[in-house]
């Protein structure tokens, strides 16, 4: 994973083109009918129920659109909420309220439904010594409030992006002229470029399995599509030479299945790309 600076760079750049893309040159709706001395009081109302997310997101947006909002949060990212529940007030002037609003409720809808559909994965992993994974299949522009949220919701965070991992899915194998070709031409890179960065590699079959397991310096061997029968026969094959992802369709009825054949990491594009957004308002208190 990134760096906490460049984790924190990349929530600092997501704000400002947020509140840019939102806000414009003005919230005039705001401005044409509320005082720009009036204050006001909000809370942000769960209407759902699941794990909520984006809480501190959200204290960084406020302070970002005006360090002069205060804010009493009830309930911290992580916990379970349902029907009825406010997570947080907000106080200060009302134009910084509405101006955040959206922004805020966007994020955390998102960060909360991921948070949830995790939480529902690791749940299911109780008792194995499975992690669960994210992946790249996620929003442009938002990957580190999903990847975020997927921590919030107890999962692991894979590679970042591409730049912080080498993985050698298939279409690299394929145009790379085979297995150990890609691998060779990944180290002789690495050794040439002074990078230091872990090497992952897909197996399709057994057959290709068996092949990288015959080069050294794989961190992690991900099996692609592999049923039962044949996990069970990777991790055999594997015998802890490096760590063993599962990958490809792996939902909730069947994730346990893999963890109990003894793979290291499921991991599990739904988290990001297959989740309905919680239900979360921002209402004013007169």
């Amino acid at each position: 994973m990134i760096t906490q600076e460049q984790f924190d760079n990349e929530v600092k750049m997501i704000i400002a083109n947020a509140i840019r893309e939102d806000v414009g040159d003005g919230d005039h709706s705001s401005l044409a009918c509320i005082p720009a001395n009036a204050r006001g009081r909000a809370k942000i109302l769960v209407k759902d129920k699941g794990i909520i997310g984006g809480v501190n997101f959200a204290k960084k947006v406020f302070a970002y659109v005006d360090k002069n909002l205060r804010l009493d949060v009830k309930i911290e990212d992580g916990s379970e909420v349902t029907f009825g529940d406010v997570v947080m007030y907000i106080e200060g002037p009302s134009q910084s309220i509405l101006k955040a609003e959206r922004t805020v409720l966007n994020a955390m809808q998102r960060m909360s439904a991921i948070a949830t559909k995790t939480r529902t994965f690791v749940d299911l992993l109780k008792g194995t010594k499975t992690k669960i994974l994210d992946t790249r299949k996620t929003t442009p522009g938002i990957r580190v409030l999903e990847k975020w949220a997927v921590k919030i919701g107890g999962g692991e965070n894979h590679r970042f992006a591409l730049y912080d991992m080498i993985m050698l899915k298939d279409n690299h194998i394929d145009f790379a002229g085979g297995i150990t070709k890609a691998i060779e031409m990944t180290k002789d890179y690495l050794r040439e470029t002074g990078k230091d960065l872990l090497i992952m590699v897909e197996a399709r079959d057994l057959i290709e399995l068996e092949e990288i397991l015959k080069n050294d310096g794989v961190y992690r061997i991900l099996l692609d599509n592999f049923d039962y029968e044949d996990t069970r026969k990777a991790v055999k094959l594997i015998n802890g030479k490096c760590l063993i992802e599962s990958s490809g369709n792996i939902n909730e009825d069947t994730v346990r299945h893999y963890a109990e054949c003894g793979v290291n990491f499921i991991s599990c594009g739904a988290l990001t790309h297959s989740v309905h957004n919680m239900d979360i308002s921002l209402k004013a208190i007169k």
